[in-house]
């Protein structure tokens, strides 16, 4: 037994990057749903706490994966990779939570087609990111490798995408909004799901350089 503790030892990390990703889509995809489904309180609710379903899913996938370098001799890639991608994913379904709350606690009564907009383009991000995770366990295969990289060009778009979004909601927003306190509240708001994008782009980062290491 004592012996068998001391041989290297791979891990599941790709596995627990897998669930992760599959995470980030839930929680992206249940926040639109909720948006969508703003004006009933029952399904704004449902939604919501299917957000903190996976963001609480989440949290334990990453604590998992920063047990298991402990424990790991030898792994996948560099260590500080998967420490720091593992990090980044997380703070993806965090601001997701952030979000979902803020419309809560801001008694936020009405969704703008800004806010609807942004969280269309997070969606797509957060499915780009899962995509892009779930290659990486055949960055050997120059074509999975190729596959990955545009995964991670096409995040970065719409992430320019949300920029210009969130640009020109602040815009309209500050010529027609007469209501300081809703002005307050939405400002926050739009900040808020723009910046699901750049974490989402900080994986992206990550995984291009994982790519750009092991392929």
């Amino acid at each position: 037994m004592f012996f068998g503790k001391l041989l290297p030892r791979e891990g599941n990390f790709f596995e627990l990057f897998n669930e992760h990703g599959h995470q980030i889509s839930e929680g992206a995809r249940s926040f639109m749903l909720m948006l969508q489904n703003y004006d009933d309180v029952a399904l704004r609710e449902k939604y919501a706490a299917e957000v903190d379903k996976a963001e609480h899913q989440a949290d334990r996938i990453t604590a998992e994966v920063n047990r298991a370098l402990h424990l790991t001799f030898i792994t996948p890639i560099d260590r500080e990779q998967i420490h720091g991608l593992i990090n980044a994913m997380d703070d993806v379904l965090d601001l997701l939570q952030d979000s979902t709350e803020t419309l809560s606690l801001y008694d936020v009564r009405r969704i703008p087609e800004d806010v609807l907009r942004l969280g269309d383009l997070s969606v797509r991000c957060c499915e780009r990111v899962q995509h892009a995770v779930s290659l990486l366990p055949k960055l050997s295969e120059p074509k999975t490798a190729e596959a990955a990289i545009k995964a991670c060009e096409e995040i970065d778009k719409l992430e320019s995408d949300a920029d210009r979004v969130m640009r020109s909601a602040m815009s309209k927003l500050f010529r027609e909004e007469e209501d300081v306190r809703e002005l307050i509240k939405l400002k926050a708001i739009y900040e808020q799901l723009e910046s699901i994008s750049d974490r989402c782009e900080d994986v992206a980062n990550l995984i291009e350089g994982i790519v750009l290491e092991n392929s």
